[in-house]
């Protein structure tokens, strides 16, 4: 293949020509990613209004919010330019910048998730000790923990893939994705891999294995209450066991496409797939909490019915 390494831009080559579609493709993307803010803004807001949601868990949730709001930013603006785009280059800059949030948005949801199982496994099997365990000290390095520890692990992991030089440009994605990237290499990328390799299962399989083994507690502490605890249980953790479910097939759609050869699927099955864990958790997530969970459902209502008598 013709060495592009001096090459400034990258080629998204996952977009189809759909014509006049487009605008209508655009509208309601538009409209997808408005309803993705305001909604999350909506839990952000009630969440730090209200006194009485300032415990562990609200404070959990709004972390998700703010993480899906920051995700969508870095992933809508750009997606749709090149939906009304002829051309989607994108130059290197902003695509390392691209991948940068993106993937930090994934391990930040991750991470989240984890934090939040935690909470739950220590309110339900040790109820006596949760005010002590779950201090705000505790809160507050927990959601740093969860934050800065993809933000500086994800920076070195670009920093190796930036060094690569490339024999090509072109992306198989609707937007810019790391692995992508490093499969243009024209040197060997066993570093990269393995500092991938690591960087994944500290920040996705080690969460995912700590949540099944924190609701596996919690099932055996269930197994031996009665049925009002066992509602009360569900009760709290439906959840949060819907945004994981959620996520955890979105992003297993993601790496299973990555690893595929995408000439072998239908382009608008492999553009949906693709775009499932930027687009669903951060939608479904506030519909999840807001709706669920009747603390934040009452505040939600009371501040819409204040609006409305003030306008």
């Amino acid at each position: 293949m013709e060495n592009s390494t001096g090459s400034f831009y990258f080629n998204l080559t996952m977009f189809v020509n759909i014509g006049h579609y487009r605008y209508p493709a655009f509208v309601f993307c538009f409209l997808l990613y408005c309803f993705i803010v305001y909604a999350n803004l909506v839990i952000i807001t009630v969440i730090s209004r209200e006194r009485a949601l300032h415990g562990p868990m609200y404070v959990f949730i709004a972390l998700l919010s703010v993480n899906s709001v920051y995700g969508s930013t870095g992933f809508f603006p750009r997606f749709l330019m090149d939906l009304l785009s002829v051309s989607h280059l994108i130059s290197r800059p902003a695509c390392f910048t691209q991948i940068y949030i993106i993937y930090t948005y994934a391990s930040n949801e991750m991470t989240i998730l984890g934090i939040m199982a935690y909470d739950r496994y220590v309110a339900i099997c040790n109820p006596l000790h949760y005010h002590r365990k779950m201090t705000s000290k505790t809160v507050f390095m927990l959601a740093a923990l969860a934050w800065l520890f993809p933000a500086f692990g994800l920076m070195a992991c670009i920093s190796l893939s930036i060094r690569l030089p490339l024999c090509g440009n072109e992306i198989q994605k609707l937007f810019c994705a790391n692995w992508n990237v490093v499969k243009l290499s024209c040197v060997a990328t066993d570093e990269n891999n393995i500092y991938g390799f690591w960087l994944t299962a500290t920040t996705v399989f080690f969460p995912l294995s700590f949540v099944l083994y924190t609701y596996m507690r919690i099932l055996a502490v269930c197994w031996r209450s009665s049925a009002e605890f066992k509602g009360k249980v569900l009760h709290s953790c439906l959840p949060h066991m819907v945004s994981f479910v959620i996520y955890s097939i979105a992003g297993f759609c993601d790496i299973a496409l990555s690893r595929y050869d995408i000439e072998e699927i239908n382009p608008l099955v492999a553009g949906v797939l693709s775009l499932e864990f930027v687009v669903i958790p951060p939608i479904l997530n506030p519909l999840v909490y807001g709706l669920k969970l009747p603390e934040i459902r009452r505040q939600i209502l009371q501040m819409l019915s204040l609006h409305k008598r003030i306008s």
